[in-house]
């Protein structure tokens, strides 16, 4: 076993280089990067000021070729693909990410920037996910066929179905002061008044601004899990070591807990693998609707200002902890059941 997971890590290295490298690439060799879009607005800024500049030292695109050569080096887009990548990484073994074109600030002093938002939603709906999801997975399982099972299972691929856009704007507009009621704040994480509330009124603010956003985080994953959870104990429950278990007249509960609940939690902690992705947890059209400053808003920004040190920063990061928790999936397999052997 333990041979099993120094060679998974020693894979980890070459796997990530790989990563990076694809990544880097494709994104350098995208069209419309920051020397297109800043000669762009070059060019419109000409035009607007009547060619101020002289037209005989333009090129007839507008820019003169002395201005881009300047923009190349600027951007370091002077060198060969290859070399620049090699002097991204060399950066990156320092964990220096670069400098963001368009806020000209260090790459991970921007994403940090904006932790607090992601980090919040990312760690609340992971535990509540689980801690309903769950529980609920095995009450339909034992419950199966019930009314309980069919109404749940109603309410589950109902939630499934709606997009995280049209709930949003449905609550908004049922709860958030639209059309009806008026009972939760539409955008942002705290009221104005934040900084002036006793602790226990800032825990109360911050709930209540939470509650809309949170439901649209929770609500498309609540019919994985649940119903990954309750097909994993049935499945179970028709093997035959829970047949001979009940044979040799264990009591059900027995059965049930020590023996077919701990073989149908191994499919779970798959999922639990990917805790480490609550850092970076970030919902575009959520943020969007609810005025949040996350990171899949900075994502999105990122790639259509192509500041090109910002987007590499977050798909590196992003890339790290998947292979991590691919890892750590591995070694929960082994804690839920310790005869399972990648040998």
């Amino acid at each position: 076993m333990t041979e099993y997971f120094l060679r998974r890590i020693l894979i980890m290295l070459p796997t990530f280089l790989g990563i990076t490298l694809v990544v880097f690439v494709v994104i350098n060799l995208a069209p419309g990067g920051p020397i297109d879009q800043m000669l762009q607005e070059i060019r419109f800024g000409a035009a607007a000021g009547g060619g101020a500049g002289g037209i005989s030292s333009m090129t007839h695109e507008g820019v003169s070729q002395q201005i881009i050569e300047e923009l190349r080096r600027q951007y370091g887009f002077d060198k060969p693909l290859l070399v620049r990548y090699g002097i991204w990484l060399g950066n990156l073994a320092r964990f220096d990410f670069g400098k963001s074109f368009v806020y000209e600030e260090p790459v991970i002093e921007v994403i940090v920037s904006k932790f607090p938002v992601s980090l919040q939603f990312g760690i609340i709906s992971f535990f509540l996910t689980y801690l309903v999801c769950v529980p609920l997975g095995i009450l339909k399982a034992v419950y199966d066929g019930s009314s309980f099972d069919t109404g749940t299972s109603v309410v589950v691929f109902v939630g499934y179905s709606i997009s995280p856009i049209m709930l949003g704007i449905l609550l908004i507009v049922v709860f958030g002061g639209g059309s009806f009621l008026g009972w939760f704040p539409i955008s942002g994480t705290t009221s104005d008044l934040y900084e002036m509330m006793s602790p226990v009124e800032k825990v109360g603010d911050r709930i209540h601004h939470f509650v809309l956003p949170l439901i649209c985080y929770l609500i498309g994953n609540f019919a994985t899990l649940t119903l990954l959870m309750k097909n994993s104990i049935l499945d179970e429950i028709g093997k035959a070591y829970v047949v001979t278990a009940r044979a040799k007249g264990l009591p059900e509960k027995v059965v049930f807990y020590r023996h077919v609940l701990r073989n149908a939690l191994i499919p779970i902690a798959t999922g639990l693998g990917g805790f480490l992705s609550i850092f970076f947890a970030g919902n575009l059209f959520i943020e969007q609707i609810f005025s949040l400053d996350g990171m899949g808003l900075l994502f999105y920004q990122s790639l259509l200002a192509r500041d090109y040190p910002v987007i590499l920063g977050l798909l590196t990061i992003l890339s790290l902890i998947l292979i991590l928790g691919n890892l750590i999936s591995d070694f929960l397999y082994i804690v839920v059941d310790p005869r399972i052997d990648f040998a």
